[in-house]
């Protein structure tokens, strides 16, 4: 099993945080940096500000050389789907392969009202989505290519450069419902699920594989993965202590981090963590809320990642 570092950038995390926190994940082995993509607070906090995520996935690029970077995951809402394309390309070519691009359809109503962006219906931001799937998955194929649509065109593209990567991976999430399942079954390497049980994810990747087998594809080709709150401590007296600044953070009581979270001490955590992996969990995105906790990040590394092992 993977793990990821998933930062929520809309929760007030600077540009200074991000360089450490990069800086720290790469240091410490893990897969990938991961971050949201929303304009403002989804916790309703107007004080809180937000970096956009492509400058800062740019960024980093930059400033990394083995971590993977990446949105998890960019409203179709927010951008012309060639715009996105072309956000990803730069960033892939400046770290030298190294980005991932999570794709859905924007979900928070208030932050697209306060930004002035059209927040349709559901089923009209799903048929974005789709025509974006295809604009994207488009750009970045060999040679030109034409699309028209209902909300997008564009005619004899050939978006000059390509990826480093090929396939550039494209991540798609949600709940496995039967159209975005197939969606992803046609344009998604990896498919991710948020906030689930073992048993609950594993029935969702069981409808991701029927949707690959639906559509022709192997199902193993599809990685599946979990994004997950997390609270971890050395013992116990460190878990108690860490639980109470994330309930300051997040507004959530401590008792319901325990048992909602992926939470305890190493041996605690990584018994969670393999009953995901029994359940067919390839990857698992843990939400970083203390940005600037990184030793909540070593504790992980050292202790939850060699009993995995």
């Amino acid at each position: 099993m993977r793990l990821a570092v998933m930062v929520e950038g809309q929760e007030d995390v600077t540009w200074e945080d991000w360089v450490e926190l990069a800086a720290t994940a790469e240091r410490l082995g893990f897969d990938a940096l991961l971050r949201s993509d929303h304009y403002g607070s989804v916790d309703g906090d107007t004080t809180r500000g937000s970096l956009d995520a492509w400058s800062t996935i740019c960024g980093l690029a930059a400033t990394t050389s083995t971590l993977r970077l990446g949105a998890l995951v960019s409203p179709a809402t927010f951008r012309h789907p060639s715009v996105l394309a072309k956000s990803a390309v730069t960033a892939d070519h400046i770290s030298g392969g190294r980005i991932e691009v999570g794709i859905g359809t924007g979900w928070h109503e208030a932050e697209h009202r306060a930004y002035g962006f059209p927040f349709p219906s559901m089923k009209i931001r799903m048929d974005r989505l789709a025509e974006q799937l295809e604009i994207v998955a488009g750009s970045w194929a060999p040679g030109p290519f034409s699309f028209g649509g209902e909300h997008y065109r564009v005619e004899d593209l050939d978006a000059l450069p390509k990826p480093v990567q090929d396939p550039l991976p494209l991540l798609m999430g949600g709940s496995a419902a039967p159209r975005g399942a197939a969606l992803a079954a046609r344009f998604a390497s990896e498919y991710n699920v948020v906030h689930q049980t073992p048993a609950d994810a594993e029935a969702a990747r069981e409808r991701i594989a029927a949707a690959c087998a639906d559509a022709g594809r192997d199902p193993g080709t599809m990685t599946f993965s979990l994004m997950h709150g997390f609270l971890i401590g050395a013992d116990e007296d460190d878990l108690r202590e860490r639980g109470e600044r994330l309930a300051t953070r997040t507004g959530m009581p401590v008792e319901q981090l325990r048992s909602d979270w992926l939470s305890g001490t190493p041996e605690q955590f990584a018994a969670r963590l393999r009953e995901y992996e029994a359940a067919g969990v390839e990857r698992v995105m843990l939400q970083h809320h203390l940005v600037d906790d990184h030793a909540a990040l070593e504790i992980i590394a050292a202790a939850v990642v060699p009993a995995l092992a």
